[in-house]
């Protein structure tokens, strides 16, 4: 499993563990840049949300929707989807900042939720008047999305020129658990028992490409857009016999030269496994729920799991239907993550961080 980290506000544990080709490999693939920038919005004895930042583009991606102003407005505009666990008010208060912020700007937000989510997004944007709406400029959209475990995602339309009135609703289905699919990543949800549904949810990038700039070098290539238009073909799985054109500018002005997809593949490109970060809220410690969550969160990056209370209250936890530290610690090690970061803590261990810390390592290290 390589090293142990588990993170908690100012306090990382590491315990080190003998090296092999494989957690060499790990560190490799580690040191290349990562795509997606994961973070707790606020510290884990606050509302949950993870903000997910993308490195290459202006955007970002949200599991959860709590207290949200401790990001800043240019921050919360770079959003253009949210997963949404539940509708427990901690979980989705924050729904009021992000609408107020994007009104009046032409954006699409996607929200995904839980079964009945659409009605609910409905009946809030309808507690507002919006009388004076129709003479915007701009016509800010939110779509939103309810998810079944039966397969079924039903979505509807909420146009503010239109006064945010409900339309276009329309049903897709989803396989294996995928409800979103980009061409560089995907988002998977698995249904959980929190005495109503809690959906978790996994990021999964498709494939690393890392561009070896010492060959880029010896080719006499430059950096450039055409790198990305590169990396966007090799995640596609283009052949390697695909005809690809590099083109950059120079003082004297286009410059182009032709190469196949496998001739760059194997003299420029380092293709690794993608990152995933996985968010675990809400569940009750069942087998049922046990075996979903490791199965969503394996081999994840980062998992963002809620350690909710100490094991020795495990039987409040099992009335409350929520994790304990211990039990959060054990599945992350089930699931072979790489990294634990603990969210959802109930605000009476404020003070006591390192309690929960330590009971959550034993458990990941598989020393308790």
């Amino acid at each position: 499993m390589g090293e142990v980290v588990v993170e908690f506000p100012q306090i990382t544990l590491f315990k080190p563990s003998t090296p092999t080709a494989a957690t060499a490999t790990e560190t490799a693939e580690a040191a290349m840049t990562p795509q997606f920038h994961p973070a707790l919005v606020n510290s884990p004895f606050d509302d949950p949300a993870v903000y997910v930042d993308f490195l290459f583009e202006r955007r970002a991606l949200l599991f959860d929707l709590g207290d949200i102003h401790a990001l800043s407005a240019r921050m919360i505009l770079r959003l253009s989807h949210v997963f949404i666990s539940h509708t427990h008010v901690d979980h989705f208060i924050g729904f009021d900042h992000l609408l107020r912020l994007f009104l009046g700007r032409e954006k699409r937000l996607h929200l995904f939720g839980p079964p009945g989510f659409t009605v609910q997004v409905e009946h809030r944007l309808a507690s507002y008047t919006w009388n004076l709406v129709e003479s915007y400029p701009t016509d800010f959209t939110v779509i939103a999305t309810e998810l079944h475990p039966d397969g079924r995602c039903i979505s509807a339309e909420f146009h503010c020129r239109r006064r945010f009135a409900r339309e276009g609703d329309w049903t897709e289905l989803h396989c294996d658990g995928i409800i979103h699919d980009e061409e560089t990543f995907r988002i998977r949800t698995a249904f959980l028992d929190h005495k109503i549904v809690s959906l978790a949810y996994a990021l999964e990038e498709k494939g690393h490409v890392n561009i070896m700039k010492n060959r880029l070098q010896e080719l006499g290539l430059p950096t450039g857009p055409w790198l990305a238009e590169l990396k966007r073909k090799i995640v596609r799985g283009e052949p390697d016999n695909t005809p690809f054109r590099a083109r950059w500018l120079e003082a004297g002005g286009v410059v182009e030269r032709d190469f196949t997809l496998g001739e760059l593949r194997s003299r420029i490109l380092q293709v690794v496994p993608g990152q995933k970060i996985a968010y675990i809220t809400d569940a009750a410690y069942t087998p049922a729920n046990a075996e979903k969550i490791v199965d969503l969160a394996a081999g994840a990056d980062y998992l963002f799991i809620e350690a909710e209370f100490l094991h020795a209250e495990r039987e409040r936890a099992m009335e409350r239907s929520h994790l304990t530290a211990r039990q959060a610690g054990l599945l992350a090690r089930q699931a072979g993550v790489s990294r634990i970061i603990p969210s959802h803590v109930s605000p009476r261990y404020q003070g006591k961080e390192e309690q929960v810390r330590e009971e959550l390592a034993r458990a990941f290290a598989g020393e308790g």
